[in-house]
């Protein structure tokens, strides 16, 4: 069995991807079909074309388009489904997947009407596939203070119910981690952990707030604390995980291109590192494609992509009792292949 063999059977889990930017090009045209909306193609094949990132302006044209087709609770349901269906096909035996609820309240769907939205499709998915997924629910960082508390209340109301951590996404620029103390104050209170977005579009300064205003336990992206020795000290000591997604930082222009990302170095750096998508379907990507392209470019062998693996699942917001079985799940998965290699 070769490199790319491995990596495209091998179990995996996956930290850091977004509902709303995995949605496929066949999925949206189905909604829009349904909603009677325009888009700017009619066919798969259009779509595709209209997909493929060219820069920050017309990733931001598309997410608002999807979101536009997103109007029922039974559209939710469906992009859910579809979006477990593609991580099942591709051995995500395990899914934090970040959910941004105040979209569709704005257009009149309730949060728990949401929330059960994502929950039928997440039973529906362990059922079907024997997959499982947690729900890390966000502010989009360009609404108010007081926005943001509100979306802290429905995060903690679900905790019981898929809900496993609370996250801060959005454009970094103008909207610093300070700005939401109250709400991740109030939410990890309730014993949600803090996994907000950090260090991609603005540097250090982004990451020490994470860490110091909103407690953060993970760091989505992170790749920026290079530029600060003392952060990275810091990082190192705690071993904070980092959701590293390397083709996405090439699409919004964190790093000029796969081979210049700082993967290798904050893995030289005894950094604690995870590789996920953030928006395949906007960047034509997937998590497969980022363990393919990390391990052809960078040269990483097959223990390295294990241990990538093995790194997610040991800092999954999952209870105790649930991790162990999911580590477990893992290594029975890789030592069926190591076993096959080895034949």
């Amino acid at each position: 069995m070769n490199l790319t063999d491995f990596i495209r059977a091998m179990p995996k889990v996956e930290l850091h991807v977004h509902l709303t930017g995995a949605v496929e090009a066949e999925t949206l045209l189905k909604l829009a079909r349904k909603h009677g909306i325009t888009l700017p193609a009619n066919t798969v094949e259009g779509l595709r074309r209209w997909y493929t990132f060219t820069d920050f302006a017309h990733f931001v044209e598309i997410y608002v388009q999807i979101a536009a087709c997103i109007r029922t609770p039974e559209d939710i349901e469906l992009i859910t489904r579809e979006f477990l269906s593609a991580q099942a096909a591709q051995n995500i035996i395990h899914t934090e997947m970040t959910y941004t609820p105040y979209f569709a309240t704005q257009i009149g769907i309730p949060f728990d009407e949401q929330l059960d939205a994502i929950n039928r499709a997440r039973a529906w998915a362990e059922a079907e596939f024997n997959i499982t997924v947690g729900w890390v629910i966000d502010i989009p960082r360009d609404v108010t203070p007081e926005i943001g508390m509100t979306i802290a209340e429905w995060a903690v109301s679900a905790k019981n119910n898929g809900v496993v951590g609370f996250g801060l996404g959005g454009p970094e620029i103008s909207n610093p981690p300070e700005k939401f103390v109250d709400a991740f104050a109030y939410a990890c209170a309730a014993g949600l952990p803090s996994v907000p977005h950090a260090g991609e579009t603005v540097g250090a300064e982004s990451m020490w707030g994470a860490l110091r205003s909103l407690d953060a336990v993970r760091i989505g992206h992170g790749v920026r604390c290079l530029e600060d020795s003392a952060l990275v000290a810091e990082l190192r000591a705690r071993q904070i995980p980092l959701e590293v997604c390397p083709t996405s930082n090439v699409c919004l222009h964190v790093a000029p291109d796969f081979a210049s990302h700082p993967l290798p170095r904050l893995i030289d750096e005894g950094l604690y590192v995870t590789l996920n998508s953030d928006d395949p379907a906007m960047f034509n990507t997937t998590l497969t494609d980022e363990y393919l392209q990390a391990a052809k470019i960078f040269g990483f062998d097959s223990a390295r992509v294990e241990q990538f693996v093995m790194n997610a699942a040991h800092v999954t917001l999952l209870p105790t009792e649930q991790k162990q079985i999911l580590i477990q799940r893992l290594q029975t998965g890789f030592s069926r292949l190591h076993d096959q290699i080895e034949a």
